[in-house]
């Protein structure tokens, strides 16, 4: 399969599994990944996925030109746009699939074009030493059309977003840390059990109100302080009439880890 499910508890690993290919997105995999996604999103008992791509070569290299990039194509612009609208983007995140339980992706190898915009679709990213960066797309005279003008820029510094778009350059795992694209840089041996840790590490808190921070953080991103602050508490209230919320309190007093039901 393109695409396979490794489940570890409460965290689930999603895993880009075309390593011959760079791990590029052609339609099977696009709709595969698009299923494990709704699965993830429906799924009650997990509460967090890391992304990432098979073999050591890459995390994902993008759009197949000869499967994705034909069927886009193949279409009037009028077909294009009116899909840009209506169905999920390329991987599935990049666009019209809301989910607000936390996506970690954890990268190796090469990260490019579409897969580095699947990337930044994620909510955090974990990188090896032998990561690299880009969004190549303008040399080959066309945009990035999954998110990346959109996202990188809410990112990184809007200078240094915009020279990535704009020549197509390539950039060193330890760039994309400084620039504030990946939260971690580890050896390549130390991925996938950083972003499971860190994975685990979330998953233990209250998934209510986590799935509801996260919200307010992307909802509330561009809005008027004001009306953030107001939203925050919107999302808030129903959290604090929780089980959960009565539960963190007890165990605290108690001594204890927690034992959060989402409910």
């Amino acid at each position: 399969m393109a695409v396979r499910v490794e489940e570890h508890g409460q965290v689930w690993v999603i895993v880009i599994d075309r390593p011959e290919a760079h791990n590029a997105i052609d339609r099977d995999t696009d709709q595969a990944l698009v299923a494990a996604w709704e699965r993830f999103r429906d799924t009650e008992q997990c509460r967090v996925a890391v992304l990432t791509g098979a073999g050591d070569r890459a995390f994902c290299a993008g759009a197949d030109l000869r499967g994705v990039g034909e069927f886009y194509r193949a279409l009037t612009s009028a077909q294009r746009l009116a899909l840009a609208e209506s169905r999920p983007g390329l991987g599935g995140i990049t666009r019209n699939l809301q989910i607000w339980k936390p996506i970690i992706a954890a990268i190796h190898g090469y990260c490019l074009g579409g897969g580095f915009e699947l990337a930044l679709a994620c909510d955090l990213r974990i990188a090896s030493v032998q990561a690299s960066f880009g969004l190549p797309e303008v040399t080959w005279g066309i945009l990035p059309g999954a998110g990346g003008t959109q996202r990188l820029v809410r990112i990184a510094p809007l200078g240094a977003a915009l020279e990535l778009i704009l020549t197509g350059d390539t950039i060193t795992a330890a760039d994309a840390y400084r620039l504030g694209v990946v939260n971690r840089v580890v050896p390549p041996a130390e991925l996938l059990p950083t972003a499971l840790a860190l994975a685990d590490r979330i998953a233990r808190n209250g998934p209510l109100a986590v799935r509801a921070a996260k919200e307010a953080v992307y909802r509330g991103l561009h809005l008027p302080l004001n009306e953030a602050l107001l939203l925050e508490q919107l999302l808030a209230e129903p959290v604090r009439q929780s089980d959960d919320a009565q539960e963190g309190p007890r165990a605290f007093a108690e001594k204890r880890q927690p034992i959060f039901r989402g409910r």
